[in-house]
């Protein structure tokens, strides 16, 4: 078994340790030298502060392990097996395509429910990306001509990109390899189920996907492969949120 490949944006996770140092910080001085009640009023406001930041900078990641792949957003967490993940692109933000119900093996179109999971995790910008390949461009013909390119002289090879837009398309081939594979294999285990009864063996196929390969048996869905999508509200996340607003409140009116 793979262990879970996690995605999150590193930008987030910055602002997450920045806000909550300061926060700590600021505590540590209310602590000390705070004595009135303006001082209890801010440490309530820091701590909704750092309930918010939790929510929106620490949480959203997506999460692809052998089964399926789950998007954690801010207060709720989606998942799906990777038979019912139809499609995955990029607009503003990565986007899940999910396609579930109706007979083993059919194709998304064939399925009796869909919908579009927006994942906060990964954002992408056309704009910046397009920019990003045009400079590219640039600094390969420089190079080429034996000039300097970039910035300060330095150049780069052509295709390489450092941008956050350039990791959102990678992360997208992989998830959507991953769910090809497995749609295959829901595909394969539905043609075969019949003879897989009648001769009471269980056949296997390897299903290699960017660097996996892992061994499936016919009974993809005790594997979890074709789950549909289940979407439940974060009791941790609304508590993060809920639970400083609420001392905030009490704090104020005392």
């Amino acid at each position: 078994m793979e262990k879970p490949l996690t995605f999150r944006s590193p930008t987030a996770v910055v602002v997450w340790v920045v806000v909550l140092l300061f926060a700590v910080g600021n505590w540590i001085d209310l602590a000390v030298q705070g004595r009135d009640h303006l001082s209890v009023i801010a440490a309530a406001v820091l701590l909704l502060g750092a309930g918010a930041a939790y929510v929106t900078a620490q949480r959203p990641r997506i999460i692809a392990d052998d089964a399926g792949v789950t998007v954690r957003n801010p207060l709720r967490d989606h998942r799906i097996g990777w038979a019912g993940v139809a499609d995955i692109d990029l607009v503003d933000l990565l986007r899940v395509h999910c396609a579930w119900g109706g007979p083993p093996g059919a194709p998304p179109a064939g399925r009796d429910h869909h919908k579009i999971i927006s994942a906060w995790a990964i954002h992408y910008s056309r704009r910046r990306q397009f920019a990003a390949e045009v400079k590219a461009r640039r600094t390969a013909r420089r190079s080429a001509m034996g000039l300097p390119g970039g910035i300060g002289g330095r150049s780069l090879p052509y295709g390489t990109s450092a941008s956050a837009e350039a990791d959102a398309e990678r992360i997208v081939k992989l998830l959507q390899a991953r769910a090809t594979a497995a749609r295959a294999e829901a595909v394969w285990a539905g043609s075969t189920a019949d003879t897989a009864d009648t001769a009471d063996t269980a056949a296997t196929a390897t299903v290699a996907t960017a660097g996996l390969t892992e061994p499936l048996t016919a009974t993809v869905a005790t594997a979890g492969l074709t789950e549909p999508l289940t979407s439940t509200w974060s009791r941790r996340a609304l508590a993060a949120l809920l639970i400083p607003a609420l001392i905030l409140l009490i704090v104020v009116l005392i």
